[in-house]
C-alpha cells in the first residue's frame, strides 16, 4: 500500500503533525496544572433575567445561567477541555393553589451540557453550549414527568405564583388546557463524554439515563419503565422508588465505553418514606452490550447524606462524592465547621453483586422492591437491625477510602460539590452547582450567598493526589 515514496512521507508527516499537536497540548496541560490557583477560578456566566425582588432585600436580583455544576466530565480528547451539565434549571419549592410544586422563574428553560477551556493561570471560557432536544429535534424543558414515568407529582409554577400551563394564555381548564408537564423533561444530575462525540446524561426524575448526540439531540434512553416506548434498555424496576429529588445524580462508564454505571443520591423510598432516611444506597451498572444489569450497595458516613457524582479509574474503581447540605461558612443556613465535602475511592469487586446473593426461605425476590429479608427491603433490613446482619446474610456494600476531603484541602464553602473531571491519575477537578445563584427561604426566591457578602458561582478546583492509590 506504502509502495511509493511519497505515500509514504505523506504518511508519516501525519503522524508526525498528530504527535506534535498531543506534544503541544500536554505542555500546556502542564502549564495549566502548574499555574492553576489553589482557591480555584469561576466559570464564566450570563444572566437569565434581573427583574425579581430578593425576597429578604427587596433588591433586584441575578438569575444567573450559571447553573452548569450538576455534573461534569473530561473532554474525550482535548485535555484541557471539560464539558458541565445544568440541571432543570432554576426553581423553588413552592405551594400553590394546585397543589404542592416549584416555582420555575425561568419556565421555558432547557437543560444544557456547556464545553469550557481552561488556560494557563486559571482562566475558564466557556466555547458553546449544547441544548438538550427530543428525538425530533425540538428543545426539551426542565418541567416534571408525568407520574407514569416516575413523576411524584410537583406542580410548575411561574414565579408570580401561577401555573404553568400548556397555554398560559387560557385560563387552566384539567382537559383543555391543564399544568404543563414533560416527558422529555429532565433534571440532569450525571454526564458522560464518549469519543464518538455522544453524551449519557442521567437524571433525578425517573431516574432516566439518555443518550444524546453530539448535538444534544435524543437517539435512546434507559429507565425503570418497561411500558416506555422510547427504551431500549432497562433498569432493574426498584429504582422507580427514588426519593423525590434525589435520583441518580451521578453517572460514568467504563474506560471500554461498553458499561454505564450510576449511583442514587440518597437512600431509595423502598418501600415507603419511612425506609428513606438512611444510609444505604445502591450502585448499578448497565451493560450497552446485552442490557444486563448489576447492582451493588454503598454505605454512607452518615443517614440522608448524598451521593453527588461518579466517575471511572478503572472497570471497577470509581471516585464518588459524598457530601451533606451544609455550608462550611453559612450561606443562607447556619456556620458549619464540621461540613462534609469528601471524595471516596470505592472499587466494585469488593461489594457483592446483588443477583449472586442465593435465594432462600430468608431471602426472596420482589418484581418491585427487589431482594428482601424476612419480608424487609434491604433498606428496610438496614435500618432496623443494622450493617453487620446484613453481612451476616452475606450481603456487604463495596469498600471505600477517603481520597481528598475539600473543607480541609481548600476550605470548601459550597454546599453542593457535585462535579468530577479526572484529568490523570494525579489530578481532579472539582465543581459545584451553584443553582443559578438563587435559593430559596419558605418558597420564596433570593439571592444565594456562600456567606454574608459572595454570591455563590460555579468554580472550579484543581486538587492535586494519588487518584489511583497503587
Amino acid at each position: 500500500m506504502f509502495n511509493k515514496k511519497n505515500g509514504l512521507v505523506g504518511v508519516l508527516s501525519i503522524v508526525a503533525l498528530f504527535s506534535s499537536v498531543n506534544n503541544v497540548i500536554a505542555t500546556e496541560m502542564d502549564s495549566i496544572l502548574a499555574t492553576f490557583p489553589k482557591q480555584g477560578s469561576e466559570l464564566p456566566y450570563s444572566v437569565l433575567r434581573a427583574d425579581l425582588k430578593d425576597a429578604k432585600t427587596q433588591l433586584p436580583f441575578d438569575i444567573r445561567n450559571g447553573g452548569y455544576g450538576s455534573a461534569m466530565t473530561g473532554h474525550p480528547t482535548q485535555t484541557n477541555q471539560f464539558y458541565a451539565l445544568t440541571d432543570r434549571g432554576p426553581n423553588a419549592n413552592h405551594q400553590g393553589q394546585y397543589g404542592k410544586g416549584k416555582s420555575f422563574p425561568v419556565a421555558d428553560y432547557t437543560p444544557r451540557i456547556g464545553l469550557f477551556e481552561v488556560k494557563a493561570g486559571g482562566k475558564i471560557v466557556q466555547l458553546k453550549d449544547i441544548l438538550l432536544k427530543r428525538p425530533d429535534g425540538s428543545l426539551i424543558s426542565g418541567l416534571p414527568n408525568s407520574s407514569a414515568l416516575g413523576g411524584t407529582g410537583e406542580t410548575p409554577y411561574h414565579a408570580d405564583g401561577k401555573p404553568v400551563l400548556v397555554n398560559d394564555q387560557l385560563p387552566y381548564n384539567a382537559t383543555t388546557n391543564p399544568i404543563k408537564l414533560d416527558d422529555y423533561g429532565l433534571d440532569g444530575e450525571g454526564l458522560v463524554a464518549l469519543n464518538d462525540g455522544s453524551f449519557w446524561v442521567s437524571d433525578e426524575y425517573g431516574p432516566h439515563i439518555v443518550h444524546f448526540d453530539a448535538n444534544g439531540v435524543e437517539i435512546d434512553r434507559i429507565n425503570a419503565f418497561k411500558d416506555d416506548s422510547r427504551t431500549s434498555l432497562h433498569l432493574p424496576a426498584v429504582y422507580q422508588h427514588r426519593r423525590a429529588n434525589r435520583g441518580m445524580e451521578g453517572l460514568a462508564i467504563t474506560p471500554d465505553e461498553n458499561t454505564l454505571v450510576g449511583i442514587m443520591q440518597s437512600t431509595l423510598k423502598n418501600p415507603d418514606k419511612a425506609a428513606q432516611k438512611g444510609d444505604l444506597t445502591r450502585i448499578v451498572s448497565i451493560n450497552l452490550s446485552n442490557g444486563e444489569t448489576e447492582q451493588y450497595l454503598y454505605r454512607q458516613e452518615k443517614l440522608e447524606n448524598a451521593n453527588s457524582e461518579i466517575a471511572a479509574l478503572t472497570a471497577r474503581k470509581f471516585l464518588v462524592i459524598e457530601r451533606d447540605g451544609s455550608f462550611l461558612l453559612g450561606g443562607p443556613k447556619e456556620v458549619n465547621s464540621n461540613a462534609q465535602k469528601q471524595v471516596y475511592r470505592i472499587d466494585l469487586s469488593t461489594g457483592t453483586s446483588l443477583s449472586s446473593v442465593p435465594l432462600s426461605s430468608s431471602i426472596t425476590k420482589d418484581e418491585s422492591h427487589g431482594l428482601l429479608i424476612d419480608g424487609l427491603t434491604l433498606e428496610q433490613y438496614v435500618q432496623k437491625n443494622g450493617w453487620d446482619a446484613l453481612a451476616d446474610k452475606g450481603i456487604k456494600p463495596v469498600s471505600k477510602k477517603l481520597v481528598i476531603d475539600m473543607v480541609k484541602e481548600v476550605a470548601y464553602a459550597h454546599d453542593k460539590m457535585e462535579g468530577l473531571w479526572i484529568i490523570d491519575d494525579q489530578h481532579l477537578g472539582v465543581l459545584n452547582d451553584d443553582d443559578f445563584a438563587t435559593w430559596s427561604t419558605d418558597g420564596k426566591l433570593e439571592q444565594k450567598y456562600l456567606d454574608k457578602n459572595t454570591v455563590d458561582a460555579n468554580r472550579l478546583y484543581i486538587i492535586k493526589k494519588d487518584l489511583l492509590g497503587e
